[in-house]
């Protein structure tokens, strides 16, 4: 499978959070302004002007996304200028006809959010270490973006688990899969990727694509992802 429209889906979802699209330079970032280190950062650099990089970023925390599609010293220049890996996040990628229907668990029901972002947003904002009053300013960001699909699990009406479609580059972007802490480890994440796989498929997308964190890279796998590559996520000091 070809990486690039997968890297350029996800930096199509990031850059979302804060900046036009920048791609055509050597620098791609994002500045959300808000105060959470995910919501800014360096997503490419492919020359080696890194403390230019850094100068965009100061005043708010934020990570530096070392990827396939990087300079290749990149990561070597972060280290020597005192920067600290703290994450490390496969690329996955699955075909969506090989998407295999998984059974909702009990009392479980999935649906896809039209108007309420506000509520999809305070979902999974927990699981991102979103402080609450950072919400509103989500959902300011959040309503803006198209070629999405959103979903939500919810128990007895209330919501308690996310996902995020994104259409772009012809690929199924997966993102913020996430559950309440309540409620993991039964299988609502697995029937919320699939939901959102599903949501691509019906567009016509023949690519599912997603970052994984470690905990969540086996489940991936048994559901038919193949680990493509990844992404090292860096700490800058200022």
């Amino acid at each position: 499978m070809d990486l690039d429209p997968q890297l350029a889906n996800c930096r199509d979802y990031w850059l979302g959070w804060g900046i036009a699209d920048r791609s055509a330079d050597s620098l791609v970032y994002y500045r959300s302004g808000l105060a959470n280190p995910m919501l800014n950062g360096v997503l490419r650099l492919s020359d080696d002007n890194v403390d230019d990089a850094i100068a965009q970023l100061a005043g708010v925390p934020w990570v530096w996304w070392v990827g396939p599609d990087s300079a290749p010293e990149t990561a070597r220049r972060l280290t020597d200028r005192g920067a600290a890996k703290i994450l490390t996040w496969p690329i996955m990628t699955i075909r969506l006809d090989r998407v295999a229907e998984v059974e909702c668990p009990p009392r479980v029901k999935i649906e896809t959010v039209d108007d309420n972002v506000g509520e999809f947003v305070s979902t999974w904002a927990p699981s991102l270490g979103v402080a609450p009053e950072l919400v509103d300013d989500c959902v300011r960001v959040e309503t803006e973006w198209q070629n999405t699909v959103r979903v939500v699990a919810r128990i007895d009406g209330q919501a308690v688990g996310t996902a995020q479609m994104l259409d772009a580059h012809d690929v199924a972007g997966i993102y913020v899969v996430t559950t309440a802490e309540p409620h993991r480890c039964q299988g609502i994440g697995t029937a919320l990727t699939v939901a959102a796989l599903r949501a691509g498929q019906e567009r016509g997308l023949r690519i599912g694509t997603l970052q994984s964190t470690p905990l969540g890279t086996p489940v991936y796998a048994r559901m038919g992802f193949e680990t493509v590559g990844e992404y090292n996520l860096f700490h800058v000091p200022s």
